[in-house]
């Protein structure tokens, strides 16, 4: 397979609605146009961010489709999307959001076996999607809901043999296990990306590609910034990195839609709706939240601005 997945940093896309709970393509055009002007190097379309759970069939290819056409090739594209139980349905959507033309199928982990089920179970189940879906490069989230489904490292490595696999969003959020994870795929085209803020410079440490998260819907560019440098500077890296784990807290305090007012406050025409969540519950001390974090990230990026000017 000819295709590489970039490293760096590959946003959780989030879904614009209207007041009228439709997608707002208007806004999710602006919303690309905001991830790629901070930098960012491939986007991660219909996803848990994108509350794709509460999204049709028809909705999730849409915007598969929609995200790709407006990258304009600029970025990479991946999409998610299947979310029903039985394999047959999966085969499905995954061929519908495959003809959407992204550039790999991210397969959710925790729909390819239940809980209880072993990891023979998981990977008979893989199988048959590859099979189905010949010649399309795929690649596996590791999503809380309905369950959080880690894959072993020895999965993982069987993830890589296949050929097929280039992009793990890995949620382990434990150094120890990415340090696994990373020598089971050592030498292989599968990457792995870390959605785990307070893990992530450690994570770059050890060797993973990049990072794949919720908080780059927040500043996205101090991400950036902590992927290009952490090599070449590591006092600053070190110091930027305190304060993306502790302003990750923030994904815990009603999100999405916190992240929604914060992109509105920055000037997309995005309403807080969202289908996960009452827009009302956004309560007055999440957006004091939402606004000191603005006021703390443009002081560490002047910050950075001037450690990096001397």
């Amino acid at each position: 397979m000819s295709i590489s997945i970039a490293n760096g940093v590959w946003p959780t896309m989030i879904t614009p609605f209207t007041a009228e709970n439709r997608v707002d393509y208007a806004a999710l055009e602006q919303l690309v146009e905001w991830y790629i002007g901070h930098g960012v190097h491939g986007l991660f379309a219909v996803c848990q961010s994108s509350e794709m759970f509460c999204l049709t069939l028809e909705e999730r290819v849409e915007i598969a489709r929609f995200v790709k056409e407006k990258a304009a090739g600029r970025v990479q594209v991946i999409a998610s999307g299947h979310i029903s139980d039985a394999p047959e349905e999966q085969i499905a959507e995954l061929k519908r959001i495959a003809a959407a033309g992204v550039d790999a199928l991210v397969l959710v982990s925790n729909r390819l076996a239940a809980a209880e089920d072993d990891d023979s179970v998981w990977r008979e189940h893989a199988r048959r999607l590859l099979d189905a879906i010949p010649d399309v490069p795929f690649g596996i989230y590791e999503c809380p809901y309905p369950y959080k489904r880690l894959l072993s490292p020895e999965l993982l490595s069987w993830c890589a043999e296949t050929g097929r696999f280039l992009f793990l969003k890995d949620t382990c959020c434990d150094l120890e296990q990415l340090r696994a994870k990373l020598a089971a795929v050592d030498g292989s085209q599968l990457k792995i990306f870390n959605a785990n803020s307070a893990t992530l410079l450690g994570s770059l440490q050890l060797g993973a590609a990049g990072f794949s998260g919720v908080m780059a819907n927040f500043h996205p560019e101090l991400y950036v910034s902590l992927m290009e440098n952490w090599r070449e500077a590591p006092e600053l890296a070190a110091k930027l990195q305190a304060f993306l784990g502790a302003a990750s807290l923030i994904e815990l305090q009603y999100y999405p839609v916190n992240a929604k007012y914060h992109l509105q406050r920055l000037g997309l025409s995005l309403t807080t709706a969202s289908r996960v969540k009452d827009a009302a519950g956004l309560r007055g001390n999440h957006r004091l939240e939402v606004e000191q974090l603005e006021l703390l990230s443009g002081m560490v990026k002047q910050q950075l601005l001037a450690e990096a000017a001397c």
